[in-house]
């Protein structure tokens, strides 16, 4: 199940304080590899980019390699994988941001890479309008085979995932508590439905509690994940909102349905249109149209043959099967010296084969 070599040491970094996710792939990349930081001394961790003495001492000086054990041992015992950002099964649409989870917890079967994935947030006060609003939306969707992802809360929320499994549609749940709890404990059944198509995630360790400022970061994973964002009923501030505006920053497409200037529940769907934060979604046509589901598929460019050396050909391979990839993608799968892979990826910039985009990423230019 969680039969990774490395996976005690991926885990340890949920319990090093004081490092997030930024800090923890600087780490990696700067040291070479995940388990090279927990070998590190003093001298090689103070030279990486924002960690000081006081966070080199919390990375030599703790018990995380304990606690990542227990973690290791409850894993053993219970349906729950791990996809850390190095590995196949880590999302592709949230390695793009230097803030996404360095590892999620899943239970089910989550293609986490599914070709359409579509956030749907709202209320937890959801209206009679809302729901009817939520279900032919959900409905429509399942033509265009998307994943509909939520944060299985109350109101909307649950509305979506539960229609999605009325209708055989995968769906998943974003949660903001460690993946071993469930919360709210009323939808305990309706968890347990979406497992056969979807399941559930989250980025907290095992038990971690539902925590009120876990939510607010815990919806920038359901706005990074998707291709799009759907707002359904929503006050002027709260979650939804929330996610929208990581949307937003992310460059989703956001959409939001429009309802009576005198509901409480509109306004916050109302204002994102009316600040053109938000596309007017009447149907799951509009969000087809947006995204161009339904346009034809561009036509192939011709390949060129390219004279290139062992490593230029494997670090071509890994773009062209990864587009957008990272720098410490590129370092961790090709294994080839961080010194080595910069210079190699410059001469491959200069031959005009592949394009550094911002934020250390990599594309093809044919």
């Amino acid at each position: 199940m969680n039969s990774q070599p490395d996976l005690l040491y991926k885990l340890a970094f949920n319990f090093i304080p004081n490092i997030g996710a930024v800090h923890a792939k600087n780490l990696i990349s700067y040291c070479g590899g995940i388990k090279q930081v927990f070998e590190s001394n003093m001298r090689t961790l103070t030279k990486v980019p924002g960690i000081g003495e006081k966070r080199a001492k919390d990375i030599l000086e703790n018990n995380a390699l304990e606690l990542a054990a227990k973690e290791v041992d409850k894993l053993s015992k219970k349906d729950i994988k791990v996809a850390f950002y190095l590995d196949e099964t880590y999302p592709q649409r949230l390695r793009a941001y230097h803030d996404a989870p360095l590892l999620l917890y899943t239970r089910g079967q989550i293609d986490l890479n599914h070709h359409r994935i579509v956030s749907i947030v709202g209320t937890r006060k959801i209206t009679e309008y809302g729901t009817l609003q939520c279900e032919r939306l959900v409905e429509e969707l399942s033509a265009y085979d998307c994943l509909i992802l939520s944060g299985l809360a109350y109101g909307v929320d649950t509305c979506a995932h539960r229609k999605a499994v009325e209708l055989g549609s995968p769906t998943v749940g974003v949660l903001g508590h460690g993946i071993d709890q469930l919360y709210p404990a009323a939808n305990r059944k309706l968890a347990t439905k979406m497992m056969d198509k979807g399941g559930l995630i989250s980025e907290y360790p095992l038990g971690t509690g539902p925590d009120r400022e876990n939510f607010p970061r815990r919806n920038r994973v359901i706005a990074g994940l998707a291709d799009a964002v759907i707002v359904i009923e929503s006050a002027v501030k709260g979650g939804s909102m929330i996610t929208a505006e990581f949307a937003n920053e992310y460059s989703k497409d956001v959409f939001a349905v429009p309802g009576r200037i005198s509901d409480e529940f509109s306004v916050g769907c109302n204002h994102l249109i009316k600040t053109h934060k938000a596309h007017l979604c009447t149907s799951a046509a509009d969000i087809a149209y947006i995204n161009r589901w339904d346009s034809e598929a561009a036509p192939r460019q011709m390949t060129l043959a390219l004279d290139l050396e062992p490593n230029e050909q494997q670090v071509y391979d890994l773009v062209k099967t990864n587009p957008n990839i990272h720098l410490d993608t590129l370092f961790y799968k090709s294994k080839v010296p961080l010194a080595d892979l910069t210079s190699l990826l410059l001469n491959l910039e200069f031959k005009g084969i592949l394009k550094s985009l911002p934020g250390k990423k990599y594309i093809l230019t044919h």
